[in-house]
């Protein structure tokens, strides 16, 4: 019976120590999100910033990127800070040139909303002329967990 309690114990101040270094949550900002409108995409991943951005992996292990069916710019999230059901991020597109902050906040179970706040206006390009998208966009959530090999078609 000693040597049961020793056991339980010796769990219970393991999983304590996890739960202390591991974020309660790793679902919310993990996955891929979509706006049908635009046609757009955010493939993303805050807990572990491991997103590898296809066809931009030069820029190794980023928390995510914003992409579009029709045009093959990304733009890179550079950092990603979450509080509870938000994120502040920050922006840039694949040149560098460009850059904003915006947040990014689950209203309901699968639906986000990606505001900006600062800087640029982002923009794709569709039939060969720049669209801007809006200051505040709507997301609904597609897939949840992200999958680093899957790239939208």
């Amino acid at each position: 019976m000693k040597r049961l309690l020793t056991i339980v114990s010796l769990i219970g101040a393991v999983l304590t120590s996890w739960g202390q270094t591991c974020p309660t949550d790793t679902v919310i900002f993990n996955g891929r999100i979509e706006n049908a409108e635009y046609q757009v995409w955010i493939d993303m991943d805050f807990y572990h910033n491991d997103v590898i951005t296809p066809n931009q992996e030069i820029f190794g292990q980023v928390p995510g990127y914003f992409s579009a069916k029709r045009d093959t710019r990304k733009w890179i999230i550079v950092s990603a800070e979450i509080k509870g059901k938000s994120a502040r991020l920050v922006i840039s597109n694949d040149y560098g040139s460009e850059d904003l902050e915006a947040k990014l906040t689950l209203e309901r179970d699968s639906t986000f909303t990606l505001e900006r706040l600062k800087g640029s206006t982002m923009k794709i390009v569709v039939g060969g002329k720049w669209v801007n998208i809006p200051k505040k966009l709507t997301f609904i959530r597609v897939a949840p967990k992200r999958s680093a090999t899957r790239e939208k078609p």
